[in-house]
This record gives structure tokens, sequence and C-alpha cells, in this order.
């Protein structure tokens, strides 16, 4: 990061998102994506294996991979098996990350609530280098339970807005690796994308070599 000597705290972005700096230090970062490396392999050549899904307005420069549940397209919709093959669940230390990190941010914004927080669906999205998402909605989880967001490898830059459209203001936050962000509340069906990524500035020893993970943990059941 340019500017990795100035400190970065917890901070509140706007009502119902807040960020949590370096929340996941750099070797559970390898980790996790030793961890998600080895789900891949295990299930490359099936249905389930991570691929870039085929939108209504295109292909998605992201590659996906499904924990929990499958996010399906055409029509958009959450299923528990794909051509009759089981999603894998979310590891178990996964699901504590996700909890532990609403927790935390839960101190930052009283909308961001915890108490019967589960998440039972965890998308795994890869960014080549230079791939960039979309302003879109999280409209498909019946649960209106917070979207805990973590970050590892290439900086990105996140962007929020309101819930009605896609345009201004916006809210931007840059997300460097180990990094979380936590949207709910007021902000829960916001407008939301990354509009950029900064190849080459991963950190060393983060289990990636180029790139960008972001894992999205969400609560799909009421």
């Amino acid at each position: 990061m340019l500017f990795d000597a100035l400190p970065r705290t917890n901070t509140q972005v706007t009502p119902g998102v807040v960020h949590l700096p370096n929340w996941l230090p750099i070797d559970q970062q390898a980790d996790i994506i030793g961890q998600l490396r080895a789900i891949a392999r295990a299930l490359s050549g099936t249905p389930l294996a991570m691929a870039r899904p085929q939108l209504k307005s295109g292909r998605m420069q992201v590659f996906m991979l499904h924990l929990g549940r499958y996010w399906a397209t055409n029509p958009y919709r959450y299923v528990t098996h794909v051509a009759g093959q089981p999603v894998p669940p979310i590891p178990a230390n996964l699901t504590k990350l996700a909890m532990d990190a609403l927790d935390e941010a839960s101190h930052y914004d009283s909308s961001l609530t915890t108490t019967s927080f589960r998440p039972d669906m965890a998308l795994v999205n890869y960014y080549p280098p230079g791939a960039t998402m979309g302003l879109h909605q999280d409209l498909n989880e019946d649960s209106p339970a917070p979207i805990v967001s973590l970050s590892i490898g290439d900086e990105a830059l996140f962007r929020i807005g309101g819930t009605e459209n896609r345009n201004k203001p916006w809210d931007d936050v840059t997300l460097t690796s180990g990094d979380i962000i936590v949207f709910g509340g007021p902000k829960r069906l916001a407008f939301h994308g990354v509009p950029q990524t900064r190849p080459g500035t991963l950190p060393e020893g983060c289990g990636l070599s180029d790139g960008r993970i972001n894992i999205t943990f969400r609560q799909v059941e009421a």
C-alpha cells in the first residue's frame, strides 16, 4: 500500500457500514488461502468447480467458489445441490471468523446486530489482476443479517451507495489484505461493488502470488 506507514483505525464509514483494517494477520491469511485452494482443487472438474458466472449482462470477471449454498443465475437463487452434488459446507473456522468480525463491527455501529447471525453461505471471489465488479445489490437472501466481507491479496476500492439506484453519492474505502468490511442495517440492500483493483499491491506471505480473494459471508435463511 502506498501509504502503509499511516495508521488505519476501525471506522464507521457511514451508518450501516464499518471498516476493520488489518483485521486478519498475514499468517492466518495464508492459512485460509491454503484451505480454500484445497477445496477448489477437490471440486475441480465437477459442477461446483470455481468458474466465472454467466449473467444476463455477460460473463463476470471474477471466479466464484461456493460454500454452504450455491448462487445460481438465470434466475438468481440459492441452491444446496448442483446436478445432484451437495455444496460443501463453510469450514467451522471461517464461520467463527465471520461471527467474530461482525461482533467487533457492532461496537462501531449498533445497526449491525449480532445476536442471531449464523452465516450459512460464503461466496469466495477470485479477482485476477485488474478485475472489477459492477455495482449491484445482494437481494437473494431471506435474512436481513449483515454481510461480512474479508479481503486477501491486492488492494481494492470498495464502493457503496444508496438503496434506490447506482447513482452518487458513494462512499469509497480502500481495502488491503486482511481488511474486513461489514454492511447491514440501513445499508443492507445498498448498491455496492469493486470499481478498481490494484495489481501488484498484495503483501508477501498472504498466500497469493497475484490477484485478490474476497470472501463474503451471508445468512441466507431467515
